[in-house]
């Protein structure tokens, strides 16, 4: 479990939180877990399903899938192989539903024309790509932590952010995930340095109380009472505080933006993918999909 300065509920939590996300964010997971929605399917038909994927990364995937427990496979013969969601599996297709709900409202798109009306209309993606690029924004290393922590603090400086999601490292190291956040519109900074939760992180409350509550092996309709994300602001205000550091009394200064480009890891043979931001940058744009 990832070293942090929540109290040992909340970070159990999260590591689950975090742990889940891992196993969902390497690139093409959610379309092989998606095409498999309605029914099981043989290896040759989720071939024809994700044409795009050579068996060179179709097949590991599914060995990690399987591994995981998100996938059942059965084995007639050598040539003949049939995969199906598991349980645990099957119970994850809501919580992939309330992902591509986010995506669908914050995430931007690229325009197209619309040959009926002659308008400029969203262009249309697809829901395992809308749940895809969501995942992206939120699974890189201590993006959540550091989103939880902001969720309670409301307000808060890098150095303490620092403390509370990864204490056990040095204080610079908190800037590259902020700075991506930032980027990624997810986290915003005022004039004096102190950062803050926007209005589309702050969206995430179902995405991570469903994650939650899906990692726990507790019932979706139990989700919203999570003691971190509550539907209701004010339970937060009313908690006692739950950090082993306190707000410095001067704001820690912002180093320059420095934002590596992120990795999935290499658990199921993943490689770096274009990462689509919440709509709202800028007049100066961002990136599409």
């Amino acid at each position: 479990m990832a070293t942090t300065g929540l109290p040992e509920s909340i970070s159990s939590d999260l590591s689950r939180v975090t742990e889940s996300l891992q196993m969902l964010a390497p690139r093409w997971n959610v379309w092989v877990l998606t095409a498999m929605s309605e029914k099981p399917l043989r290896y040759r038909e989720l071939k024809n399903a994700l044409p795009w994927l050579p068996d060179g990364q179709l097949h590991p995937r599914l060995v990690r899938l399987v591994d995981s427990g998100l996938l059942d496979r059965t084995e007639f013969d050598s040539q003949d192989v049939l995969y199906g969601l598991s349980a645990r599996g099957r119970e994850l297709l809501p919580v992939l539903g309330v992902i591509a709900a986010w995506g669908t409202k914050h995430l931007e798109k690229e325009m197209t024309l619309d040959p009926a009306t002659g308008h400029r209309v969203p262009k249309t993606v697809p829901r395992a790509q809308e749940i895809e690029d969501a995942i992206a924004l939120i699974a890189p290393r201590q993006a959540t932590p550091i989103l939880w922590a902001l969720r309670i603090r409301g307000t808060s400086s890098a150095k303490a952010l620092a403390a509370t999601a990864m204490p056990d490292r040095h204080l610079t190291n908190v800037y590259a995930p902020l700075n991506r956040l930032l980027d990624d519109f997810l986290v915003t900074r005022d004039h004096d340095g102190r950062f803050t939760l926007t209005a589309a992180s702050r969206d995430l409350a179902p995405v991570y109380q469903a994650l939650s509550a899906w990692a726990a092996g507790a019932p979706l309709n139990e989700a919203a009472n999570h003691p971190v994300w509550a539907p209701n602001p004010a339970q937060l205000q009313d908690r006692p505080a739950l950090w082993i550091t306190t707000q410095p009394r001067i704001p820690a200064v912002p180093t320059p933006p420095v934002r590596p480009a992120w990795k999935p890891g290499d658990l199921f043979f993943s490689h770096t993918t274009t990462v689509v931001r919440p709509a709202g940058a800028p007049a100066t744009g961002g990136r599409t999909r």
